[in-house]
């Protein structure tokens, strides 16, 4: 059983947003590996796991923005600065590609095992993915090393 103290320390520096943002920006490019493993070897059981990282990523999403909205607003007084604006932007864009690339693998259950439009759409849904997870790791990661930046002392 941890101590007093390493649940006091715990407590301190548990950061929410970081935690959810590093949970659903992670699943996302191993989902991408699982579509390219589908698309590769035709195996559906890398696509019952596409379907289902990214059904959780869809729920995770809003834990992620909501809690960096709340850090925004008590660590940067809510300041609107561009990067900020980037952020929320493509937080809404992810959450739509997501819902979308959910909505279509939900009501159209083959849409890998059809080679038409509505396959394509979902293929590049997923892809879209990729990228602004990725924008959206690099902005934070240029928040969180300005925070340490502004935090050292002269």
């Amino acid at each position: 059983m941890p101590g007093p103290s390493l649940l006091k320390d715990m407590k301190k520096t548990f950061l929410f947003h970081a935690i959810a943002a590093h949970f659903s920006n992670g699943l996302i490019p191993v989902a991408v590996l699982y579509l390219l493993l589908t698309l590769s070897t035709g195996n559906t059981y890398f696509e019952h796991t596409v379907e289902h990282l990214i059904v959780i990523v869809m729920m995770a999403i809003p834990f992620s923005f909501f809690s960096g909205i709340h850090d925004w607003k008590a660590k940067f007084r809510g300041a609107k600065a561009p990067i900020f604006i980037k952020k929320i932007r493509l937080s809404f864009l992810l959450f739509f590609l997501c819902a979308s690339a959910v909505g279509m693998r939900l009501s159209i259950p083959d849409v890998m095992n059809r080679q038409n439009f509505e396959h394509w759409v979902y293929v590049a849904l997923l892809f879209c993915m990729l990228p602004v997870v990725t924008l959206l790791g690099h902005y934070g990661g240029k928040l969180s090393a300005q925070s340490r930046q502004a935090g050292k002392p002269a």
